[in-house]
Parts: C-alpha cells; structure tokens; sequence
C-alpha cells in the first residue's frame, strides 16, 4: 500500500476496507486483526520492530437506524494494545467508525464516549489514541469540548478530508488520543477512497509511564 510504503508510518488504522482479502503484511506492517463480516471493514497494522502487541479486541457500539435497514455494521471499534519496543510504553491504538451523518451528533458523541469506556476496558490508565471517520463535521467546538471534559483531546486535521459534496465537505476523519502531544494530524492527497488519508505524528506526554523515551508513533 502507497501510505505504508512513502510515509514510512508505524501503524495504519484501515476503513472501509474488504477484510476478506486484505494481506497479513503491508511492506513493514503486519496485520494485529480486523472487523468480520462486516461492511466497516476496520483494520490496524502495526510495524513489529517498533511495537509488541498484546492483545486486539473489535467492540460493538450503539446502533444507528441506518444499521437496523441496512447490512450489519455493529462492530464500529477495533483496538490493539501494544508496547513500544524503544521506549517501553503502553499504548492502545484504535480505528473507529461512526454512524453516518443520517444520525444524530448526539448518537455519535454516545459512540464515540462508548468507544472510549470500551478502549479503558483493555487497561486502565493507558495512553490511547483513536484514529478513523467521525462523520461529525459540524459543531467541531462543542465535540471538542466534550472531549476535553471526558480527558480527551481531539485534533483535527489541517484540511478538510472529504470534499465529495458541497453541501457535506469537511473534517470528517480526525483523531482523539489520552496521554499523547499530538503534534500533527496532515491530510494526504485523496487515494482511492473517497476520504482523504490523515497522517499523525505525535509524542509521549511527559506523565506517560514508561522505562524512558519520548518518541512516539505515526498513525
């Protein structure tokens, strides 16, 4: 795949994506699992020299009328818990979907903390961070605060990442993370989707608990 091949990340969190015929490994990454059976198609890929992992749990979320009269879509959260094998830190990396922009912003807010609750689930105290299409392009501020309120923070990207449509442009895909500096979230040129890819750079915070080391991972 282009992104792991000219951006040398060491994860990539996939949506969308036919998990039936998906390779094990793209160039570096290899595939931690993927949502089943499911037209999401969530995926993470991790790069093994960088990362042990531990442990990769799909998570059902609140379903939005649009799943109930369509294909199946509950599995709307996959996360991988892993340690970074430079620094000895914990981390979770997760790829979410939201419900479309059929639903409600106050659905998606309901996904989005669940999906969160659900990511402490794997070990509580550990740094996360949740990349992937929030359908949420309106009223970005109020999100935001929410977040922060819940100890989140959210970053946007520094353009839009879905342009399809007048009247549904914007910053659809984004990134929510506890414990990191997120340094840069950067919207790379469209590819086959019709999303544009987001590269995140980011850092340990300074009250990760580690063995030592701040560099941190590109998702």
């Amino acid at each position: 795949m282009d992104l792991a091949r000219d951006f040398e990340v060491d994860a990539l969190c996939l949506q969308e994506c036919d998990t039936n015929d998906i390779p094990d490994t793209i160039g570096d990454l290899h595939l931690a699992d993927a949502t089943k059976g499911n037209r999401l198609g969530l995926a993470i890929y991790y790069r093994m020299d960088r990362f042990t992992a531990y442990e990769t749990k799909t998570f059902a979320l609140k379903k939005s009328l649009h799943d109930h009269v369509l294909s199946p879509a509950h599995e709307r959260l996959i996360g991988t818990r892993v340690v970074d094998n430079e620094t000895d830190h914990d981390l979770v990396i997760a790829s979410f979907h939201a419900a479309p922009l059929t639903a409600s912003n106050s659905l998606r807010r309901n996904q989005i903390h669940a999906a969160h609750a659900e990511l402490l689930s794997m070990g509580g105290g550990l740094m996360s961070l949740m990349v992937g299409d929030f359908n949420y392009p309106f009223f970005t501020k109020y999100l935001t605060a929410q977040m922060k309120d819940a100890g989140y923070d959210l970053t946007l990207s520094d353009r839009r990442t879905y342009t399809r449509y007048k009247v549904f442009k914007g910053h659809f895909d984004f990134a929510t993370s506890q414990g990191l500096n997120i340094e840069s979230v950067e919207t790379l040129p469209r590819g086959a989707s019709d999303h544009l890819p987001i590269l995140i750079s980011a850092e340990y915070g300074q009250d990760a608990p580690a063995a030592g080391g701040s560099a941190a991972p590109a998702a």
